[in-house]
């Protein structure tokens, strides 16, 4: 191998964050999957923000009530929470309220002054992606703040 080569490959680059990073969390293993994901990146001046937003209809009906979708949120932090409990990190949750689940991960993002959204991409088909409109894809194409996404764990 080229020496060249090793030096680079032996290289390390330490991605940490310093201020405050807005964390959408899906579902109770999205949540747990990606701050596991993110807990090694934390400092004691980084505040985690988790988020998770209800998506509101636009003028028809939701699937399900407020209540509900608040105590499913709930469960979602709890999980998400869970690898945090060592960080030095400052760590709150945030249920948002939107019609655009990208639109207002954004807003809070702006609302807060953060240095970043942070998320872990979930597995899903070609066929999912263009049924859901792929959350994922527009945080990354759409972004007002910078996005990172962090390797999905095996």
């Amino acid at each position: 191998m080229p020496a060249a080569f090793r030096r680079h490959t032996e290289a390390t680059m330490t991605l940490t964050f310093d201020g405050t990073v807005i964390v959408p969390v899906a579902d109770p293993d999205d949540g747990k999957q990606t701050t596991t994901a993110l807990v090694s990146h934390l400092t004691d001046s980084s505040h985690v923000v988790l988020v998770n937003v209800i998506e509101k209809g636009g003028g028809t009906i939701d699937k399900a009530s407020p209540e509900q979708r608040k105590e499913y949120a709930d469960e979602i932090f709890a999980a998400a929470r869970k690898p945090l409990a060592d960080s030095p990190a400052v760590i709150e949750s945030e249920v948002l309220y939107g019609t655009a689940v990208a639109e207002t991960i954004f807003a809070a993002a702006t609302e807060r002054d953060a240095e970043a959204v942070v998320f872990s991409p979930r597995k899903s088909n070609r066929l999912v992606e263009l049924l859901s409109g792929d959350v994922a894809r527009q945080l990354v194409k759409n972004g007002s703040v910078p996005v990172v996404a962090l390797p999905q764990n095996s």
